[in-house]
Parts: structure tokens; C-alpha cells; sequence
């Protein structure tokens, strides 16, 4: 039985904190100065955790070991799942010639390269990181953009960047309602304080974008659609996290700032069109119309991806997806039945229940988490599958496709088993925890940091929902100690993470997958990490003032 100890380095939690913080100055240097492949980074920072795991942590090497594979397996699935399955049905589209109907089509709402962005990376990102998250909406979004004709360093930056207004309610709220087990606190009442805070960086993220690509001048043209496209989905963010929950702000947000864009563009114009250096003036595309059906059929892929994972998100059709419904409906309880046979939970040896939580004493549960019917990147599979009959793709010719897709991102998913085995050895060992701790001795200044604990809980585990679990309780006694608002702590942990997404390694290795940037996730994290820096500190600093002098913003 191994004991997390929080103070194992010279029973300090300075020295443990110095020791703990190490794999991420490690994972950092690797990819930013030393530039190696992600693969290389990812499973380089794996052998450091776990070398610092075993010696300073006192972790015994098997349950490190078996910790490692716990992570890995994870992700596989379904973090590598959804991968495999998004790539493939881009793929699908382009190989059929379907995309190029789908690329006039956006162009037929508008040519310039600005408006695109905010239209597919800023709401349509949003729409899936709603409807799925996991990694989907970056994934998907960002290889839209390589195919309209956007850098795939631009378009994966892009997205990651545009994907920090809606994580915090993705995957229907669950990063929200996570929070409610450990804490005892409302889902509802934390959906309602991260709604007053999340729609002030949405308003100001469709202008970072569009500056990004091309600076304050050429911004400064299309301010008229980057405000209809940040306030609207502000606005209907504000309204309902506060009055419907955290369920759905994500996907009503998106669509409401998508449409309100797309009419807005029939109406506006900018004085330029902007497009890329060098780019050629879209001749062939005023001499070629298609039709109303052939766009829609170009489009139906994406628009039964999203029926099917909008579906898979239902909660009640999620948990027979998973075997654990127990109601009376028969459809379901057919489904539930599918569901037990194709979900596994062996649990995971030397680590289940082997491990004693340094504050709890209680053991952790560990197994491996195969969900494969409920995974959904077995949606956006079969999303693949209805699509093989619409475009008359032959299945010779799909499970060609669909084996070509595996083996262009076998060392992406090399990557992401390598970073999330490393989440889970620090994890088990009580490393991230340690980070929590230090962090929360701050004391009146805690309020300012505590955006921060939620930023290193993503970076680490690439999930704003693992995050949550993770640091809520340590949140919420920390709150009550210095005197700050435990709900204002709980929200700020999880608007600080979003931050921490677009530079989280699992992150990085899911766009560079989408978009085919294998051996240069260097160029990705140097894109990524300025902003994310920048935004944490607009949190914290919101943050500190919800605290001290914008109280009356706490539900």
C-alpha cells in the first residue's frame, strides 16, 4: 500500500513543490528550446516523472508503472479514438471531392480569410467542443481551416486558442457538474459564477484571433463582426449558465454566434477582402455554383457527426451507451445491454485501491476505463459510416482511407499515450497535488491564484473536467480559510484551466495530429503558450477583484 505524501522531499512542501513542477519545465523545455518531436517530448517527460515519482515520492515501482499504463490506455480511449475517427471522416470528404463543394460553400458566405475564422474555429469549434469535447472540436475545426486553404500551423493555433471561450461547459457541462460530488456545492450555482466570468473572454477572443492573423490595422476592418460574433455568443453564454445551467451554454452560444454572423454577413461588408500572401483571387469559384442539395450533401458528414455526438451527450442515452441505465424504456434498455457488453472496467494492477490519498487516507479506485460503444469517437465513426453510403464509397476503398488515416497519426497518438500516462504518474503520486498545496499557502492573495491551480490541473491532465475533480475540494477548504467565496474559487478553477488547454502537451498532440503537423510540435507550443499566459492573468486578475471589490458579481 503506497501513501501519497505531499512533503516526501526533506518533509518540506517547498522542496516536494521544486521536485513536482519539474516534468513541466522539463515537457516545456523539450518542445520550446530543444525542439524535439512530441513523441520524443512526451515520452522523455514520462521517464522523468516517473524516475522522480519512484525516487523522491517513494512510489513503488510497479504501481508507477501500472499508473503509466492506466494513462496510456486512456488515451487510447477515448482521447486517440476521436482522433483516429475525425481525421478519418475529414479525410473521407476530401477524397471524395466533397470538400471542395464545402469550401464554396463558406466562401459563398465570405472570401475573406478573417470572417472564416471567427465563423469555423471560433462558433462551430465551440458547437463541438459542446456537443463532444475530448479533443473533437480542435481536431475537426482545425482541419476545416487546412482545407479552405488556411496554415496548418495558423489553423491548429487558431482553433486551440478559439476552443478556451467554450471548454469550461464542454461535453454538456460535465467540467460544471464535476465539481458538485466533491465540493457538495450546486452545479448550478458554479455554472452561474463561471458564467460571469467566461463571457468577458469571449467577447475579447474573436478579436485576439483575427489580431493574430493580421494584426491591429487590418482587425480594426472587420470590428463590426467580431463584435457581432464575440457578444452574441457572450450574451447567450451570461444567460444560460445563470438561468438554464451548464449543460448547454456551449452549444446554444455557438449557434446563436454563427448565425448572427453568417446574417450579419449578408447585410455588411468589409472595405478589403482579406486573403493570404500570395494567395490567388478566387476566379474559378464565381464560374462554379452548386446547387442547394449538392452543398447540403457536401455538408451531410459534418451534420450527422454533430447529430450523432449531440446524441451520444444526452446524459440518460450516455449512461445506457455506457451499461448504467436503469430505467424502463425499452429502446434503451436494449441499448443499455450493448452498452455492458462493449464497456470494460478491469481494474488496474498494483494501483486499484492501492494507493491511500494523502488527505483522506481513503484508497483510489483505479481500472481501466474502456467505454467503446459510449466513446465518442465511436459516434463520429458512425457518422463515417452513414457518410460511406451518401458519397457511394465503396468499403475497399473506406477501410483504405480509414488505414491510411492510422498510420499518419500513429506517432500523434504515440504522443498523447506518452502525455497521459504522465498525468497519471504524478497524479497517483501525489505530485500535482503537492503543486495544489504550495499554491494555496498564498493566503489573501489566493484569490489571484487560484485561476492558477486550475491552469496547471489542464496543463497536466488536458482536461478542464480532470482538473475540476482534481483541485475542487483542495478549492474549496483553501476558499474558506482565507475568507474568500469557496463558489468564486470553484469557477475560477475552471476558467483558469481553459487557459491551460491550448498548451496542455495531450492538447497539442490532438492538433498537430488534425492538421499534419507530426515532428513539429515545438512550432505549436511558441504559437500557443504567450496567449495562454495572457489570458490566465486576465483571470487571475478578474478573480481577485470578484473577490475584493466586484463582489456583488457572486451569485
Amino acid at each position: 500500500m503506497f501513501t501519497q505524501n505531499y512533503t516526501a522531499v526533506a518533509d518540506s512542501l517547498g522542496w516536494s513543490a521544486l521536485i513536482a513542477v519539474i516534468p513541466i519545465i522539463y515537457f516545456i523545455w523539450a518542445l520550446m528550446f530543444k525542439k524535439m518531436k512530441g513523441y520524443v517530448a512526451g515520452l522523455t517527460t514520462l521517464i522523468v516523472a516517473l524516475l522522480l515519482a519512484i525516487l523522491f515520492f517513494k512510489m513503488p515501482v510497479g504501481t508507477a508503472i501500472m499508473a503509466a499504463s492506466q494513462g496510456a490506455v486512456y488515451g487510447l480511449l477515448p482521447i486517440g479514438w476521436i482522433i483516429i475517427t475525425s481525421v478519418f471522416l475529414y479525410n473521407v470528404t476530401v477524397r471524395t471531392g466533397q470538400f471542395e463543394i464545402i469550401r464554396h460553400s463558406v466562401l459563398s458566405i465570405t472570401e475573406d480569410r478573417r470572417i472564416q475564422a471567427l465563423l469555423v474555429a471560433f462558433s462551430f469549434g465551440a458547437f463541438l467542443e459542446g456537443a463532444a469535447g475530448f479533443g473533437a472540436p480542435v481536431a475537426i475545426s482545425a482541419a476545416l481551416l487546412v482545407g479552405l486553404g488556411f496554415n496548418p500551423l495558423y489553423a491548429a493555433g487558431l482553433c486551440m486558442i478559439a476552443n478556451t471561450a467554450p471548454v469550461a461547459f464542454g461535453a454538456i457541462g460535465i467540467p460544471i457538474t464535476a465539481m458538485e460530488g466533491p465540493t457538495g456545492i450546486p452545479a448550478l450555482e458554479i455554472s452561474k459564477m463561471v458564467g460571469r466570468q467566461l463571457p468577458l473572454l469571449s467577447i475579447f477572443i474573436p478579436f485576439l484571433l483575427v489580431w493574430i492573423m493580421v494584426g491591429f490595422k487590418k482587425t480594426w476592418e472587420v470590428l463590426p463582426a467580431i463584435l457581432v460574433s464575440g457578444i452574441t455568443f457572450a450574451i447567450t453564454q451570461f444567460l444560460s449558465s445563470n438561468f438554464l445551467g451548464p449543460e448547454l451554454p456551449d452549444v446554444l452560444s455557438a449557434l446563436v454566434s454563427l448565425l448572427a454572423l453568417a446574417i450579419f454577413m449578408k447585410f455588411w461588408k468589409p472595405k478589403t477582402i482579406y486573403r493570404f500572401k500570395d494567395e490567388q483571387l478566387m476566379i474559378n469559384q464565381k464560374n462554379t455554383s452548386y446547387t442547394s442539395g449538392q452543398i447540403f450533401k457536401a455538408w451531410s458528414p459534418f451534420i450527422i457527426l454533430t447529430a450523432f455526438i449531440s446524441v451520444w451527450g444526452i446524459p440518460t442515452i450516455k449512461s445506457a451507451l455506457t451499461g448504467h441505465y436503469e430505467g424502463t424504456n425499452l429502446a434503451l434498455t436494449v441499448m443499455n445491454k450493448l452498452g455492458q457488453w462493449l464497456t470494460f472496467t478491469p481494474e488496474v494492477p498494483l494501483v486499484h485501491e492501492k494507493i491511500l490519498d494523502g488527505m483522506t487516507n481513503v484508497p483510489i479506485a483505479a481500472v481501466y476505463k474502456l467505454e467503446v460503444l459510449g466513446a465518442a469517437g465511436t459516434a463520429i465513426l458512425l457518422a463515417a459510416i452513414v457518410t460511406k453510403f451518401i458519397f457511394n464509397v465503396s468499403w475497399k476503398e473506406w477501410f483504405a482511407i480509414l488505414g491510411q488515416t492510422a498510420n499518419e497519426i500513429k506517432y500523434p497518438l504515440l504522443t498523447i499515450c506518452a502525455v497521459v500516462a504522465y498525468a497519471y504518474v504524478v497524479n497517483a503520486a501525489g505530485m500535482t497535488t503537492t503543486l495544489g498545496l504550495i499554491l494555496a499557502k498564498t493566503g489573501a492573495l489566493f484569490p489571484f491564484f487560484s485561476p492558477i491551480l486550475g491552469w496547471i490541473g489542464v496543463f497536466i491532465t488536458g482536461s478542464d473536467t480532470s482538473a475540476n475533480v482534481l483541485f475542487a475540494k483542495l478549492q474549496q477548504v483553501t476558499a474558506n480559510s482565507v475568507g474568500m467565496d469557496p463558489v468564486l474559487a470553484l469557477a475560477a478553477n475552471s476558467s483558469g484551466g481553459v487557459t491551460g488547454k491550448m498548451i496542455s502537451p495531450q492538447s497539442i498532440a490532438v492538433a498537430a495530429a488534425a492538421v499534419g503537423l507530426m515532428g513539429r510540435e515545438s512550432e505549436l507550443l511558441r504559437f500557443t503558450i504567450k496567449y495562454s499566459i495572457i489570458l490566465l492573468l486576465m483571470v487571475c486578475i478578474l478573480t481577485f477583484l470578484q473577490s475584493n471589490v466586484l463582489s456583488f458579481m457572486i451569485p
